[in-house]
């Protein structure tokens, strides 16, 4: 497969694949998919806090998520005439009075974060949804600035409901083709629009925002960190690779993450000498980009079984909104793939593709360490969900749906 456009710095020539995928986007425009789960979420998040920051990267949907939304104006901050309007944010905002406004690209302003705690402050009954740069709202001065005074969303790759809303086409489709939903709608796995994704990446979400000197270097870590997901992170093996130092590696993986294209999970540990404490396990943002990456133009049952530990994954932090999954691993190499705390106690969440290929011995170790605590297996194949025993523990298989339900 050819990915030498971003490698050599220059655009792919368009071609008759490119302008397909490009049609698949005007009828996913053409065609205003309501997206229940995440309007129902925006308009209680407008409840609490008049201000909602919508984050999520290129492609996610928030645009079309926005106009779904009724009685609200739309204003696309990257138009020159936009931003004039919005040069005096307290006329423009007794103006509007008790209106919804959608504020996109809201990071082109000159002072973004001023213009919404004016908002948030002193017009209360106007309801605003702003949308940006995901480097604009890690920023500590745009966090800081609008401390208690807006409420998050991140729109996250496709849901499950997100699915059937768009016409569920199975799971090997929504590995293959991912869950942004233009690439979900092609109608041929789309190579040109995962590689035009990458180009707009760099161009718009690193260059223009970060100091990042070597293009070749950092798409290199990009490329790395897709075809390895899933495994654990250590940055030395990935500075030989990408030819730059430990420290560069490092403040690249910050990027991928307050950009949202990788998802950093650390290690559950009270710091116990059999386990490992400080490597993390890195997670492309998408399954697509996954199988780009990996190559996997065919998926083998394996694949299946780490492309569901993914899509569990996107699941969990889509519905939680926080990221607060850790996974956990000894020195001996038993691993549980994610573990989340309630109450204080650790649950463990291990990803099956198929319920009979389970084996307990991760569980049985992680256990013997952390004696209380449920227990999940979450599988495909789970049907209505049901408890097993093997000697004194005890798990659950569950299907997706039904961990969500117990989990958030």
């Amino acid at each position: 497969m050819e990915m030498e456009s971003w490698r050599s710095g220059k655009r792919a020539v368009p071609n008759a694949s490119l302008f397909a995928f490009s049609s698949t986007i005007c009828k996913y425009a053409a065609h205003m998919v309501r997206r229940n789960y995440w309007i129902e979420t925006i308009e209680s998040l407008w409840l609490a806090k008049s201000v909602v920051w919508l984050a999520g990267v290129r492609r996610a949907g928030k645009t079309f998520l926005c106009q779904s939304l009724s009685d609200v104006e739309y204003l696309d901050c990257e138009l020159p005439s936009t931003r004039r309007a919005l040069e005096d944010p307290e006329g423009f905002l007794r103006d509007v009075g008790p209106r919804r406004v959608i504020l996109d690209e809201v990071h082109r302003l000159p002072n973004p974060s001023e213009f919404l705690k004016i908002a948030a402050d002193y017009h209360r009954d106007t309801r605003i949804i702003a949308t940006g740069s995901s480097s604009l709202g890690a920023s500590r001065r745009f966090r800081d600035t609008l401390t208690d005074r807006k409420r998050d969303l991140w729109l996250s790759p496709m849901l499950m409901q997100d699915e059937q809303e768009f016409g569920a086409r199975g799971l090997d489709h929504r590995f293959q083709f991912g869950g942004l939903p233009p690439f979900y709608l092609a109608e041929t796995v789309p190579e040109d629009g995962f590689q035009d994704w990458i180009d707009s990446y760099w161009a718009k979400d690193v260059q223009e925002l970060f100091q990042v000197g070597r293009r070749w270097s950092f798409m290199r870590f990009v490329e790395l960190m897709f075809a390895q997901s899933g495994g654990m992170f250590e940055a030395t093996r990935f500075a030989a690779d990408c030819e730059v130092a430990r420290t560069t590696i490092a403040n690249y993986l910050q990027i991928l993450e307050d950009t949202l294209v990788i998802q950093v999970i650390r290690p559950y540990s009270t710091r116990r000498a059999t386990e490992i404490v400080a490597a993390p396990k890195v997670y492309g943002f998408d399954t697509g980009f996954v199988c780009l990456f990996k190559g996997w133009e065919g998926l083998r049952n394996e694949d299946r079984g780490a492309l569901w530990e993914h899509y569990v994954l996107n699941e969990y932090l889509g519905r939680r909104q926080k990221r607060d999954l850790h996974y956990w691993r000894d020195k001996r190499g038993h691993e549980v793939d994610f573990v989340t705390l309630r109450r204080g106690k650790p649950i463990a969440i291990e990803c099956k593709w198929r319920a009979d290929g389970f084996d307990p011995r991760n569980l049985h170790a992680f256990r013997k360490a952390y004696p209380e605590g449920e227990n999940f297996v979450v599988t495909p194949d789970a049907g209505r969900s049901y408890t097993r025993r093997d000697g004194d523990l005890q798990f659950r298989f569950v299907g997706l749906g039904d961990l969500i339900r117990r989990l958030v």
